[in-house]
């Protein structure tokens, strides 16, 4: 029996085998074991050396200092960590509540901070996507108030692929004082990302998005006297006081490898990535009703999401079993309701529901490609037919 064709890597990416090496020799007896933190002997010492070898490599991913990277369990960890501790510090020397402005696509990772926040006395606006996915610059300015102090924009939506112009949303912030958090978990290590050049002040990014292990992740925090972060994790005062817990040295060492191997495989990994997913929209382009959705320009290579008219989204999907896919995000797959991702955008519950993610990746065949190809127009023939 042929294994299902895997096409969900916008959901998880399978660790890179370099990464798992890495990671294996930080484990045992035998190797770099210790706490990062005991700076009494030597196995700590070099601990922490690979630790901020690691911050150094994470750090040369985004463009950014060492000192700015802030270890997290993961792009979620990052994203509480930016809003609470950013909006914990602004109450401290405000009176009001303040006015936090996010998208309405953003994953929950911030959707739901956003609205725990609102529930403790801060007001949130959600803006609207064009029909594309993408967030403009003058939705963004027609949304502030005079007292915004923080902006949340994805880079890249989870489900669409869609790229914000973040510089042009960094560059209506920065004018009037407001910082700026930037969910780059679909980004990172994707697309070329360089923290100064877009004018963030707080960047998140999870390893598992790029062949990195799970559990890990990283909040870029610039450098800058007017950005400070209340801790949401008390106990050791670790990461300069902002994140406190023992270092997990065999996960830092991964997400250090991973970041190392998108640095050199960012120009063939897109290439490549690109041409599969094109080969896969044109094998299926002229099945009936079917849509693309999102942008077809200002995307990633590696996600491409199709609506396939009247289909029953359920039924289809139970169809697909030879393909590892997506009806969204994956932390939304226990849920039946259409995506909110893709009513944003304009379509129907009907036509949400039966919309499809289809993600590639660095393992991704030509032979997958074709397969799954074959295996769709297969059973769109005969959901057609009954």
């Amino acid at each position: 029996m042929r294994k299902p064709v895997y096409l969900d890597y916008a959901a998880t990416t399978p660790v890179a085998p370099e990464v798992a090496a890495r990671m294996a020799q930080c484990l045992t007896l035998e190797g770099n074991f210790a706490n990062p933190a005991s700076r009494s002997h030597v196995y700590g010492w070099q601990a922490e050396e690979l630790v901020e070898e690691a911050r150094a490599q994470v750090a040369q991913l985004i463009g950014a200092d060492p000192r700015e990277i802030v270890w997290t369990s993961g792009a979620t960890e990052a994203n509480n960590l930016a809003l609470k501790g950013v909006a914990e510090t602004y109450r401290a020397t405000h009176s009001a509540g303040g006015h936090i402005i996010v998208s309405a696509i953003e994953h929950k990772a911030v959707l739901d901070p956003a609205g725990w926040l609102e529930a403790q006395g801060f007001r949130v606006t959600r803006l609207q996507p064009n029909h594309e996915g993408i967030i403009t610059a003058d939705v963004l300015a027609a949304a502030l108030q005079p007292d915004t102090f923080l902006v949340s924009i994805m880079q890249v939506n989870n489900e669409l692929g869609c790229i914000n112009d973040i510089k042009s949303l960094s560059d209506i912030c920065k004018a009037r004082g407001i910082l700026l958090h930037c969910d780059a978990a679909q980004s990172a290590g994707k697309i070329p990302v360089d923290v100064k050049a877009l004018g963030v002040d707080l960047l998140s990014l999870s390893a598992h998005k790029f062949y990195g292990p799970k559990g890990v992740g990283a909040l870029y925090v610039r450098r800058a006297g007017e950005i400070k972060i209340a801790a949401q994790i008390h106990g050791g005062g670790h990461e300069r006081g902002m994140r406190s817990g023992t270092l997990a040295t065999h996960q830092l060492v991964g997400i250090g490898e991973a970041a190392n191997l998108a640095i050199q495989h960012l120009e063939a990994d897109h290439g490549r990535i690109k041409m599969l997913r094109d080969r896969l929209w044109q094998g299926v382009a002229d099945l009936p009703d079917i849509k693309r959705n999102g942008s077809a320009t200002d995307c990633v290579s590696g996600i491409l999401n199709l609506s396939f008219g009247k289909a029953d989204g359920e039924m289809l999907l139970l169809s697909l079993r030879d393909l590892a896919v997506s009806s969204g995000s994956a932390c939304n797959s226990a849920s039946m309701s259409p995506s909110y991702v893709l009513k944003a955008i304009g379509l129907s519950d009907e036509a949400a529901q039966a919309s499809l993610r289809f993600s590639i990746g660095r393992y991704t065949t030509v032979d997958e490609i074709e397969y799954a190809i074959e295996h769709l127009r297969g059973v769109i023939a005969k959901l057609h037919k009954v």
